[in-house]
């Protein structure tokens, strides 16, 4: 008798993980003073593109140099296209990928990087996907090729069959190329090519259809000098073992001292490949029944027979990719040190499941209240107990290039923390060729996030932020309440000839609707699939299970064991009917049965619009979001003995909310995230966030601190503020743009508004002296710029991308000096600055160190031609949004002012901070 898996309920995870103190053993000190300053390793790392790879060691040396300054922890170094032909005189060489040159410069690369205590990831190809010059015709991407041949039509021919092709069968049928009887089709021949057409029928229309063995013959996505080539088949063996064989052992000799950190696969982008030679074999051997004659209703499609056939392909495929790419690449990367980190997702079809294969599964996109890949990544390492989650970042990012702000990454990168995500990989930095006019080479869609950006002064902020909140979403245990059961088996069912992906499918299946009822009820959850469930178990306490048709039989006694152990499942609209495919389909009165004798001990609701009240029956919400649904977002890790809440207002309105969370600690703390600083929290009280703002709320078991921030009742203050101004402005120039002369006594402060200034791009100085009366002992001063507006979202749908829609007061960010004095940098709403001790009685110097971007410099340049590039190399990208570039608003949107607040202590005044 086959032993049963034991299914845990989210109660007894929550126990189990108890035992545990904070992270790791870790005292509350302890975690205060990491979080003052993180361990290198939480900070985010970027993509490294280099372009040709036409590099050279110096700029090598110097981008790591500047990389590591800012805060940056990290590289994934990628070969792209190039963007320059070889210009000798100007040492400017496009190296061909993976040769003994291009590898000694990852070698330098590599030594310097972790000269300075770097990490090193290696993307195992060039462009993406995996493929090049290696992967001859036979290895490539395949493809079901189908033609349809109306018989006894004029000028009907045979197909002819292309290099690399393989006959598999053909059939007759009734009908049109547009409609045929694909379940009474009469199969003619196998394996053997016929020598000329039927003759059709003089009574009806019919049909001949061939299906051949074909190949995609796609070429490698932005591939780099030397890199070009096909796309090698993700369901062969023999493929992946050529390209590791070739080009893997080839870079990793650039590694020989020590191993990278990672090799990297870019996400599944095999478009239309969903056939191997082996396929037919591999489908008899796993699903038990002959392919060959349902190769017609495969094509077709349209009836239940064809979607149970069509389900069987799809997981036939997902084994295939699991085993012959995933596991070949994981058993590689371990053999050499290191780690398989991989975007397990797109097409071919792989299965959440199959992410259990890489060490370091990865995702993207910051969708995070509708599917995304970045949570189908975060999923499976929750389940699967994997502490990190990391994610590419900032794709897409405020088009055009140069474009992107350090707000809009904060926007984004806040998503993807309330999506489980704990390790940024940016995306990205671009390598730019010493002596190329500014500003510089970029990706031909992404944000560019190196020091050709004027605003980079401020990225070690940026940097600090996002690493203590990658640290701090690492302790613990993740705390999601409801799993959603994806419906792969209907994913798969709905397969069709050259689309083949089940995260494409689940786009249209776990729906806004869906999430957004999860969400805004208070709860925030984790995608499971079977397979994952049987493997690991369901540590969760709600289990929703999205209206699905198809479900095999031993899904649904996983449902009643984790029902029977206290489990709550809830079913939405249509509930399973059938067995997963035509494999299992003596299943589907079972199935069926099973299900509605599980429905009475379950809830079934008929659409999302009663999830939420579902959800409440089955567990109290995490928070209970109230007005604030739909704009704020948590994420919450569970410790021994402390809990940590991440709260993210993902709208450009601000939104107050009372305090309100399920773990009950005596004692709460806001932990700032940009400060290192810790304050007391009190539980209901009314907490305002800031468009895009942010808090980390951490709540223990011991006595609450208290600060000198806390009022008590006998406490009173006093306001009143200065405006400051008029400014002087200093236009010091930069790497694109010219010095221009100071313009002294400036109230309008964007300098855009200036016919002479208005395409520059770079630092301007604002000056300002204030005269002020001795500050007194318990008085806060704030710097305070004026409100920011919020901006209609345009974004067009299905336009990919993401930008904070927001009109900031500074454009577009600052840092501020008194007195000479560093006071700090101003990038985010709300747009504030405590000077509180910086300033004295008297006169007082303030400097504005205002940076724009690149923008304004780019849109007074001629657009850029690669004509001759691309008569050399072929057109190997196209950039996006470069036409009719105008300049950006750039500068101060007044006024700015200092706030004083003097407030009179109460009797029980505390220390102000820990």
């Amino acid at each position: 008798m086959r032993k049963e898996k034991k299914i845990f309920s989210g109660v007894l995870l929550v126990a189990a993980l108890s035992c545990s103190v904070y992270g790791h053993g870790q005292s509350l000190a302890t975690l205060r003073a990491k979080f003052a300053m993180p361990p290198p390793d939480a900070r985010p790392m970027v993509r490294w593109w280099w372009f040709g790879p036409a590099v050279v060691r110096p700029e090598l040396a110097r981008e790591l140099d500047v990389m590591h300054a800012a805060g940056i922890g990290g590289v994934e170094m990628a070969a792209e296209y190039p963007l320059a032909l070889d210009d000798p005189a100007h040492s400017l060489l496009n190296l061909r990928y993976a040769s003994p040159e291009y590898v000694d410069m990852v070698r330098f690369a590599a030594d310097h990087a972790r000269s300075l205590g770097m990490r090193v990831d290696l993307t195992l190809g060039s462009g993406w996907p995996f493929g090049g010059p290696e992967i001859p015709i036979t290895l490539a991407a395949g493809r079901l090729k189908i033609v349809v041949v109306p018989l006894g039509a004029q000028g009907a021919k045979l197909p002819k069959l292309d290099e690399g092709d393989t006959f598999i069968a053909a059939f007759v049928a009734d009908g049109a190329p547009a409609h045929y009887e694909a379940a009474h089709a009469r199969k003619l021949s196998d394996r053997t090519m016929p020598v000329a057409l039927e003759v059709g029928s003089a009574e009806k229309p019919q049909v001949e259809i061939f299906f051949i063995s074909s190949h995609t013959k796609q070429q490698v996505k932005r591939a780099a000098f030397g890199g070009e080539g096909y796309v090698l088949d993700h369901m062969s063996r023999a493929a992946i073992e050529q390209h590791l064989h070739t080009t893997g052992d080839a870079l990793l000799r650039g590694f020989s001292n020590q191993p990278p950190y990672a090799i990297f696969s870019d996400s599944l982008e095999a478009y239309g490949s969903d056939w191997t030679n082996t396929l037919p074999d591999e489908f008899m051997r796993r699903r038990g029944y002959d392919l060959i004659p349902y190769l017609p209703e495969l094509a077709q499609g349209g009836t239940p027979e064809a979607e149970a056939v069509r389900r069987d392909w799809g997981e036939t495929i997902s084994d295939l990719v699991r085993e012959n790419y995933l596991k070949p690449v994981a058993e590689y990367a371990a053999a050499h040190g290191t780690r398989f980190r991989s975007q397990t997702y797109g097409s071919p079809g792989v299965k959440l499941f199959d992410e259990h294969v890489p060490q370091l599964p990865e995702g993207e996109g910051p969708q995070w209240r509708s599917f995304s890949f970045t949570r189908w990544a975060s999923s499976a390492n929750h389940i699967y107990g994997n502490p990190i989650t990391s994610a590419e970042t900032w794709t897409w990012l405020h088009s055009p290039a140069f474009r992107a702000t350090p707000l809009d990454m904060k926007a984004e990168a806040d998503r993807m923390f309330l999506e489980g995500v704990n390790q940024i990989i940016g995306h990205g930095f671009p390598y730019s060729a010493p002596g190329i006019p500014e500003p510089g080479w970029s990706l031909y869609a992404a944000a560019a996030l190196n020091d050709h950006n004027p605003w980079w002064p401020v990225m070690p902020d940026v940097m600090t932020y996002l690493t203590r909140a990658s640290w701090a979403l690492r302790q613990g245990q993740p705390a999601n309440d409801v799993a959603v059961l994806l419906p792969e088996a209907d994913a798969q069912a709905a397969f069709r000839p050259g689309h083949v992906s089940v995260t494409e499918e689940m786009s249209h299946r776990i729906t806004p609707a869906l999430m957004g009822a999860v969400l805004d009820a208070g709860y925030n959850l984790d995608y499971l699939d079977l397979a994952s469930a049987e493997a690991r178990g369901v540590h969760y306490a709600v289990l929703v299970v999205p209206p699905t048709e198809r479900m095999p039989l031993r899904g649904v006694r996983l449902l009643e064991n984790y029902v029977r152990q206290g489990g709550k499942v809830i079913f939405i609209g249509k509930t399973p009917t059938l067995a997963a495919g035509k494999s299992d389909e003596r299943d589907n009165s079972e199935v069926e049965h099973s299900i509605e004798e599980l429905i009475p001990k379950a809830m079934h609701i008929n659409t999302e619009e009663s999830l939420p009240a579902a959800l409440r029956k089955a567990v109290s919400p995490d928070i209970p979001p109230g007005d604030a649904a739909g704009k704020l977002g948590f994420l919450h890790r569970h410790l021994g003995s402390a809990d940590i809440y991440f709260f993210a207002n993902t709208s450009n309105e601000i939104v107050s909310w009372p305090l309100r969370v399920r773990a009950k600690r005596p004692a709460a703390e806001w932990w700032d995230l940009e400060t290192g600083k810790v304050t007391p929290a009190s539980i209901g009280e009314t907490v305002t966030f800031e468009p895009y703002g942010s808090r980390l709320l951490v709540l223990y078991d011991g006595s609450p601190a208290r600060s000198a921030h806390e009022v008590l009742v006998s406490g009173a203050s006093t306001q009143h503020s200065v405006t400051l101004g008029p400014w002087n402005m200093r236009f010091p120039g930069s790497a694109g743009s010219k010095a221009h002369p100071t313009e002294d006594a400036q109230s309008d402060t964007l300098w855009t508004d200036q016919a002479d200034t208005r395409f520059y791009s770079g630092e301007v100085v604002y000056a300002t002296r204030v005269e002020l009366p001795s500050a007194t002992e318990n008085e806060r001063v704030t710097l305070q710029f004026a409100p920011s507006i919020p901006l209609v979202d345009k974004q067009m749908t299905g336009k990919p991308g993401m930008r904070a829609w927001l009109d900031p007061p500074i454009h577009e960010a600052a840092i501020v000096f008194v007195n000479g004095r560093k006071a700090g940098a101003v990038w985010h709403p709300p747009y504030a600055l405590d000077m509180s001790g910086l300033l004295h009685g008297g006169g007082n110097t303030v400097e504005l160190h205002v940076y724009n971007t690149a923008i304004n410099e780019l849109a007074a340049q001629p657009p850029r031609d690669y004509g001759a590039l691309k008569a050399r190399y072929g057109d190997r990208f196209q950039m996006q949004d470069m036409e009719n570039l105008e300049p950006v608003p750039s500068g101060i949107r007044g006024p700015v002012q200092l706030r004083f607040e003097t407030t009179t202590a109460g009797p029980h005044m505390g220390k102000a901070e820990r």
